[in-house]
């Protein structure tokens, strides 16, 4: 039987939103490292962030600023704060994936849409504008005090929602940062969209999709 969950509930950079960091870090970086070097540079750039964000609450620019200056001592290069500062910049100016705006918007006519970000609320309205569908509620680390995978994110989701993790869909292309924790929050449907930066992982009972374009199935439309 089809699932018609109260809300839709999404993880927007990477699931929605294309994600450049790795993009940006080439651009600063890509001339002082091999194409191994670099390769290494960007997952321990990748690891490092979220390896800050398990802490308390800081500003999404502290969190790359800081990750960026331990992956450059990893690698023995030179950390310029401006970097970070030219990074964190870049990210409301990224788009979402070709697939979103059109299944996004199918979806959006039926259920609620919501977004439970890693974000601050300065940049990521910029995001949702190119999104191509409404949403009833856009939510960020910086109102949660708590970036996901904290438990204590989506706690401030479902209290913000008036909800139990059985009245929503989850969706993220991200294990780790998402469904993990959703699964610890006893909710019970998932959706893992692989956009292919992350390897499936089993046990955590979700429905698999490409991209966008499959969520209206899921929810029988």
């Amino acid at each position: 039987m089809t699932f018609r969950p109260k809300f839709v509930t999404f993880d927007c950079y990477g699931t929605l939103i294309d994600f450049e960091m790795a993009r940006a870090a080439r651009d600063h970086y890509g001339a002082q490292f091999s194409p191994e070097g670099m390769s290494r540079f960007i997952a321990d750039f990748s690891v490092y962030r979220m390896d800050e964000v398990l802490g308390a609450w800081k500003p999404y620019a502290d969190v790359i600023g800081t990750a960026l200056e331990r992956a450059c001592k990893a690698s023995r290069v030179a950390f310029d704060p401006d970097i970070g500062r030219a990074i964190y910049d870049r990210v409301p100016t990224w788009g979402p994936h070709p697939d979103v705006p059109a299944g996004l918007a199918r979806v959006a006519k039926e259920i609620p849409l919501v977004i439970l970000s890693n974000a601050m609320d300065d940049q990521i309205h910029h995001n949702v504008a190119r999104l191509g569908a409404p949403f009833a509620h856009v939510l960020t680390a910086e109102q949660a005090g708590a970036y996901k995978p904290r438990l204590r994110a989506f706690e401030y989701m479902l209290d913000t929602l008036g909800c139990g993790p059985e009245d929503i869909l989850h969706c993220s292309s991200s294990f780790r940062y998402d469904l993990m924790s959703a699964h610890d929050m006893r909710i019970r449907h998932k959706v893992w969209v692989n956009r292919g930066h992350e390897p499936a992982s089993a046990g955590y009972d979700h429905v698999e999709i490409a991209d966008i374009s499959g969520l209206p199935a899921v929810v029988g439309l």
